[in-house]
C-alpha cells in the first residue's frame, strides 16, 4: 500500500488533455513536426493532445507558458536546439532558465544542414571553398536569417574550424536570404537540407555538403564535413521534448517510454522523413547530457564571434 502513491500518477495519465507549447508561429517546420508528434501521442495513449503556439523572445514565452503550468506532465514544450541549446546563451533576459526550469523528456527528430553556394562560383566542393577563401579573405559573403540564428552561428564555426574569412549578411528570415542567394547578391548559406535541397532543384545554387555525422538518406552522394575536408564539424539541429522541472520522474518516464514508441512507429517515421528529418529517440539522461554538451558547444562559438541579443 506504501508504494501505490508513487505508481498513482503514471497510472492516471493523462487525466486531462495534453498541451505541447511550440515557440514558433503556425506553419513553421517545427509547428508541422509538433502536430505530427501530438496526432501520433493521441493515438498512442487514446487522450486529447492540443498544439499551442506562444513565438517569438527566443522561445521565453513558450517556456514561462509550460514552467508555469501545474508539473504534472500535461503541458509539454516542444523544444529545439535555437530554443534550449542558443538562446539562453544570447538573450540576456530569458524569463526562464531552461537548465534549471525544464526537465528533458527525450529528444525527437534530428535535422542536418546543407552548405550551398551560387553556381557562379568557380567551387564545386569544399575544398574548393576553402582554398577561394583563403586566397580571397573577405570576398565571400554568407547569408543567415538572423544574428545568433543557427545558420549565423554554423557558419562562424565552419570560418573558426577551417580558419577562412567571409562576410556576414544577416537577415529577417531564411527566405529573404534565400531569394538573394539565388539572385547571386550572396555568395553562400547553410540551410536545412530540405529547404536547401528545394533551392538545388532551381540550378543556381550548388550543394557542397552536409553537416550531419553521416550522409543523409534523400541526398546519399553529398559528403558530410568531415568527409569533405573540416574534421570533426557536425551541426544537427533538433527538437525534443521538455516538461516543467518537478514533474514526478515516474510521469517523465511514462512520457518518455510513449516518445520512443513513436519513434518506432513506421508509420511516424514516414511522416517525419517526407518533410526531411529524422524520428529519434533516447533517454530522459541521454537528452540532458546532450542538451549540456550543444550548449557548451554554441557557447564557444557565440564566445568567438561575441554574437548577444538583448
Amino acid at each position: 500500500m506504501a508504494a501505490l502513491p508513487v505508481y498513482a500518477p503514471a497510472q492516471t495519465y493523462p487525466s486531462k488533455p495534453v498541451r505541447i507549447i511550440v515557440p514558433f508561429a503556425v506553419g513553421g517546420s517545427s509547428d508541422i513536426m509538433a502536430r505530427g508528434l501530438g496526432k501520433q501521442l493521441a493515438e498512442q495513449m487514446g487522450a486529447q493532445v492540443v498544439v499551442e503556439n506562444r513565438p517569438g523572445g527566443g522561445g521565453g514565452p513558450a517556456m514561462q507558458a509550460v514552467v508555469s503550468s501545474p508539473a504534472d506532465g500535461h503541458t509539454l514544450l516542444y523544444g529545439t536546439i535555437g530554443t534550449n541549446s542558443v538562446a539562453p546563451l544570447l538573450f540576456r533576459n530569458m524569463p526562464v532558465d531552461p537548465v534549471r526550469d525544464l526537465q528533458p523528456v527525450s529528444i525527437l527528430a534530428l535535422n542536418p544542414s546543407v552548405l550551398i553556394v551560387n553556381s557562379a562560383l568557380p567551387i564545386q566542393s569544399l575544398d574548393d571553398l576553402i582554398r577561394y577563401a583563403k586566397a580571397n579573405p573577405g570576398k565571400l559573403s554568407y547569408a543567415s536569417a538572423g544574428n545568433g540564428s543557427i545558420s549565423h552561428l554554423a557558419t562562424e564555426l565552419l570560418k573558426t574550424s577551417a580558419q577562412i574569412d567571409m562576410l556576414h549578411v544577416p537577415y529577417k528570415g531564411g527566405g529573404a536570404a534565400s531569394t538573394d542567394l539565388l539572385a547571386g547578391n550572396i555568395s553562400l548559406m547553410i540551410e536545412t537540407i530540405t529547404n536547401a535541397m528545394t533551392l538545388v532543384k532551381t540550378g543556381k545554387v550548388r550543394a557542397i555538403a552536409n553537416s550531419g555525422s553521416r550522409r543523409w538518406a534523400t541526398a546519399p552522394d553529398l559528403p558530410t564535413f568531415s568527409e569533405a575536408g573540416v574534421p570533426g564539424y557536425q551541426v544537427d539541429s533538433w527538437t525534443g521534448l521538455f516538461v516543467a522541472a518537478g514533474t514526478p520522474t515516474t510521469i517523465v518516464d511514462r512520457i518518455n517510454a510513449e516518445l520512443v514508441k513513436a519513434a518506432r512507429d513506421p508509420g511516424y517515421r514516414a511522416a517525419m522523413s517526407s518533410i526531411g528529418v529524422e524520428a529519434v529517440s533516447s533517454s530522459p539522461q541521454e537528452f540532458a547530457s546532450f542538451v549540456k554538451a550543444e550548449m557548451e558547444k554554441w557557447g564557444r562559438v557565440i564566445q568567438l564571434t561575441g554574437a548577444r541579443v538583448d
